[in-house]
């Protein structure tokens, strides 16, 4: 089954809210909007389950197309599942499964343990159907949810191992190693899709053929910002979750943007758009981290934030509350401190633009930038210093950096 461009379905993994990127964009100084409503406790509850658990069909690309379902019952044992970054929620394990992992007599070289962690709901993002056949149980179809790239653990009992965590990237998982394990696939395409690397993913190249993996971003810290995306091509997160749910997840249902010539219908059924309202009421209740106690220097901060706020000019695009001029404005790709990049993400979108990221919880999810270009804080403030001719000094960026880290 080819993997090319194309306007009828997609084989991709989700990249399921992409709002790529941190730090895009300069321009004039706006406040954002404030009018943050009330979350609705039981439509969040409900979406909750559905970012966790609901699959909106998509068994039908996972299994009957790329059949994953038949890679992971002969090959992928517990050991593998974590070196692609798949993670696993200590809270699901009973404790005859917690204590045969602790003392060695439940295998994790066995494709068997991942099956049986699968039939759990333990590992994070993962749905299958294990029915007995022949006497043993065994993995018949495999679905993807929302948490695979949007949901980690906090490693409580293992690396790879733990609690839920909810909206923060999974910046260990390796989707194009994932999917490149299809028998489905051509070389070709399997070349492509192991170019990508840990926590990249590129939720366009199904559609036009390009090659530009992006960061997976977090899901968090998006309460009352109205471009949640980082070319802003849509005014609420259901747009990119219906894009998502369907052009990349392979969920059942129809997403149309006639900006960019993208039509797709999966299935007869639409088993995505009653469910947007609930999922978007989930994520918009995640809040941004706070930093780790003792992960930055206070007094630092401090002095960084009249940098950020003055002669970093910083505050310029990442203005009001949310750090973010986002709700009135789109920037030009030359703005960005990302471009000029080949492919163009910004090109390969429907406004053609960046918006400038929020940067709550910035300090949580490295490397930097819609395509992962700067690996550290100190690296983003030193591109900016040197393209706009700040004239910063090396403590002044310094402590800009921890500013950033406080945030």
């Amino acid at each position: 089954m080819p993997l090319a461009p194309r306007r009828a379905s997609s084989l991709a993994l989700p990249f399921a809210l992409a709002f790529l990127a941190l730090l895009t964009g300069c321009g004039n100084d706006t406040a954002v909007h404030d009018d943050v409503a009330s979350p609705d406790s039981a439509l969040v509850a409900q979406g909750k389950e559905i970012f966790r658990n609901d699959t909106f069909g998509d068994e039908t690309q996972w299994s009957d197309t790329l059949r994953m379902h038949e890679v992971i019952r002969a090959a992928v044992d517990p050991v593998t599942a974590l070196s692609v970054g798949l993670k696993v929620d200590s809270e699901a394990l009973p404790p005859a499964v917690v204590q045969g992992i602790q003392n060695g007599t439940i295998s994790l070289a066995s494709p068997d343990t991942t099956v049986a962690l699968i039939k759990l709901n333990a590992v994070v993002g993962v749905k299958g159907t294990v029915e007995t056949v022949n006497g043993k149980d065994t993995l018949t179809r495999v679905g993807i949810t929302c948490a695979l790239c949007h949901s980690t653990v906090d490693n409580s009992f293992a690396p790879g191992i733990g609690k839920r965590l909810d909206g923060w990237a999974n910046d260990d998982l390796n989707p194009g190693a994932i999917i490149a394990l299809s028998p489905a696939l051509t070389p070709a395409q399997k070349a492509v899709f192991n170019s990508w690397g840990k926590g990249k993913y590129d939720p366009r190249f199904n559609l036009d053929g390009l090659n530009g993996p992006a960061v997976i971003p977090p899901a968090y810290g998006l309460a009352g910002i109205h471009k949640v995306t980082v070319t802003g091509d849509g005014d609420e997160i259901a747009y990119w979750n219906r894009y998502v749910a369907v052009t990349q997840m392979g969920g059942h249902g129809t997403f149309v943007e006639p900006r960019t010539g993208v039509n797709v219908t999966n299935g007869t059924d639409d088993q995505v758009s009653a469910k947007l309202d609930a999922l978007q009421a989930y994520q918009l209740s995640l809040a941004a981290p706070s930093p780790p106690a003792g992960s930055f220097d206070a007094a630092a901060a401090e002095r960084g934030r009249a940098i950020f706020q003055g002669t970093g000019r910083c505050a310029t695009c990442h203005s009001g509350t949310r750090f973010t001029d986002a709700n009135e404005k789109l920037h030009p790709a030359t703005d960005s401190m990302a471009e000029p990049e080949s492919p163009s993400y910004a090109a390969r979108s429907a406004t053609k633009l960046y918006r400038t990221a929020p940067l709550a919880g910035v300090w949580q999810h490295a490397p930097y930038f819609h395509n992962g270009s700067a690996a550290t804080l100190d690296a983003v403030v030193a591109l900016y210093n040197q393209r706009l001719a700040l004239g910063l000094s090396a403590s002044q960026q310094a402590d800009l950096v921890q500013y950033l880290k406080s945030l």
